[in-house]
C-alpha cells in the first residue's frame, strides 16, 4: 500500500496573539512547529511522499523551515481561503502520484506519535477512511440563548477528532471535488466530507498529547511537553566508533553531507563513518545492540543505503522507550578532506534527523599527526557520544 501524507499549513491563525509569524512557523524548542510535524510523519517509513499546502505569502518561511529537512517532500502548493479549499488543492497536487492512501494532518499538531500514525494506516486496510480521535472525558453542557445551561449532553460514544485522518486517496479526492461542485464549504474536517459522501469512517485511538497548537496557552503547554523533566528520569550515555577505508571514487559522505574528494569510502551502505558511530552511540545509550545487529552487512536490503536511515531508526528506538536525545558529539579523524567548511551543514543535518536543536549537536575533526592508518590517508575514523534522558523506572531492555 502506497501512503502519502498531506500537511495543511496554509492557515493564518491569530489566536496565538504573541506570534509574529503564522503559528506553523513559530519556534518550539528551537525548531519551527512545521518542521517538527514533518519529521513526525516522515518517521514512519511507509509514508513515501509528503505534500505540504502553504499560504502564498509564506514561501520564504517554508523554505527556511524545510530546506534542510531529511523528508520525502514535494514542492509545496498554495492553499485557498479555507482549510477545505487548501486540502482540495493538496489532494489535486497529489493526483499525479496517485497513492493508495493519504493521511491528512494539521501542521499545528507536531506531537503526533508513531503509534497513532500506524493505527490510522492499518485501519485503512479494512475501511475507506479512518481518523485518530480520543474519547470525550469532560461533562458537556449545551448553552441556551439566555446564557444559561439548556441541557447536559451525554458524552457516551462522543469522541474528539484529531489528525491524521486517513482515506483511500481516490475516494477522498472524489468526495472533495463533489463537495466543491455542490458548493458545500461548511465542513470542519475531512472526515465530515467523507461522511457526506457516504463513506464509512472508522475511529482509532489517538493521543491526548497530540494537541493542536492554537492559543498562547497551547504553546505554553507544548514547551512543557518538550522540556526535559527536572530532577526526574535517568541520564544514559553511549559511545560509538567506526572506520572505513578509502577506495576509488569522487566523494565521501560524512555526517550526512556529501563532500567532493579524490577518493571514496568503502562500505556496504554509503560508508558514512560519522553517522555510523553516532548510531552506535545512541543504541549504546539504551543498551539496544549495535548497528551491525540491526542492519547487518550480510543483508542486501541495506546495500547502498543512506546512513540517515540507521540514525533515524536509533532515534526512533530511543523515543519508543520514552527517551529524549539530550546532546550528541561526533569527532572525525582524518587528514583529508577538510571538515571545517562543512561542519555547520553536518550539525544541521544531524539535528534535523534527530529532531533536536542544533545547539545540542557538536561535530569536530582532528588529525592523528601522520600516525596510524588515518595518518597514512588509508581511511577515516569517527568517535561519537550521545546522552539520552529516559523516564524513571523505564527499563531499556
Amino acid at each position: 500500500m502506497r501512503v502519502a501524507a498531506l500537511i495543511v499549513a496554509a492557515g493564518r491563525g491569530t489566536r496565538a496573539a504573541a506570534a509574529s509569524v503564522p503559528k506553523q512557523y513559530r519556534m518550539l524548542g528551537g525548531q519551527p512547529v512545521l518542521a517538527r510535524t514533518i519529521r513526525a510523519l516522515a518517521a514512519d517509513a511507509r509514508i513515501e511522499t509528503i505534500q505540504v499546502v502553504i499560504h502564498p505569502d509564506d514561501r520564504a518561511l517554508y523554505d527556511a523551515c524545510c530546506s534542510t529537512l531529511d523528508a520525502p517532500l514535494r514542492k509545496p502548493v498554495h492553499g485557498g481561503a479555507t482549510r477545505q479549499e487548501s486540502v482540495r488543492a493538496g489532494l489535486n497536487a497529489l493526483a499525479d502520484v496517485n497513492p493508495d492512501t493519504v493521511l491528512i494532518h494539521d501542521a499545528a499538531r507536531p506531537f503526533v506519535d508513531l503509534g497513532t500514525i500506524a493505527r490510522v494506516i492499518e485501519a485503512l486496510t479494512s475501511f475507506d477512511a479512518a481518523i485518530a480521535a480520543v474519547p470525550e472525558s469532560d461533562t458537556l453542557k449545551r448553552l441556551g440563548a439566555d446564557g444559561c445551561i439548556e441541557e447536559t449532553v451525554p458524552r457516551q460514544n462522543l469522541w474528539r477528532a484529531q489528525t491524521p485522518q486517513g482515506f483511500r486517496f481516490s475516494k477522498i479526492l472524489e468526495a472533495h471535488n463533489a463537495a466543491f461542485e455542490a458548493g458545500r464549504t461548511d465542513f470542519t474536517d475531512d472526515a465530515a466530507i467523507a461522511e457526506w459522501a457516504g463513506l464509512r469512517v472508522a475511529i482509532v485511538e489517538g493521543s491526548a498529547r497530540n494537541l493542536k497548537l492554537t492559543t498562547e496557552e497551547d504553546f505554553a503547554l507544548a514547551e512543557q511537553l518538550i522540556a526535559p523533566p527536572t530532577g526526574m528520569g535517568e541520564y544514559r550515555t553511549g559511545t560509538g566508533f567506526d572506520v572505513h577505508r578509502f577506495c576509488e571514487g569522487d566523494h565521501v559522505w560524512l555526517c550526512g553531507v556529501r563532500i567532493d574528494h579524490d577518493r571514496g569510502l568503502e562500505g556496504h551502505s554509503d560508508a558514512d563513518v560519522g553517522l555510523h558511530a553516532l548510531t552506535d552511540a545512541l543504541l549504546g545509550a539504551i543498551a539496544d545492540g549495535d548497528i551491525g545487529q540491526h542492519f547487518p552487512p550480510s543483508d542486501q536490503r541495506w546495500a547502498g543505503t543512506a546512513s540517515h536511515v540507521f540514525l533515524r531508526e536509533a532515534a526512533r528506538r530511543v523515543a519508543e522507550r520514552g527517551g529524549q536525545v539530550m546532546n550528541v558529539d561526533v569527532t572525525l579523524l582524518c587528514e583529508a578532506p577538510k571538515i571545517s567548511p562543512h561542519r555547520e551543514a553536518m550539525r544541521t543535518t544531524i539535528a534535523d534527523i534527530l529532531g533536536i536543536g542544533i545547539d545540542r549537536v557538536s561535530v569536530k575533526a582532528t588529525t592523528t599527526e601522520g600516525l596510524g592508518f588515518t595518518g597514512r590517508r588509508e581511511g577515516i575514523a569517527a568517535l561519537a557520544s550521545a546522552t539520552v534522558l529516559l523516564p524513571p523506572c523505564n527499563p531499556c531492555s
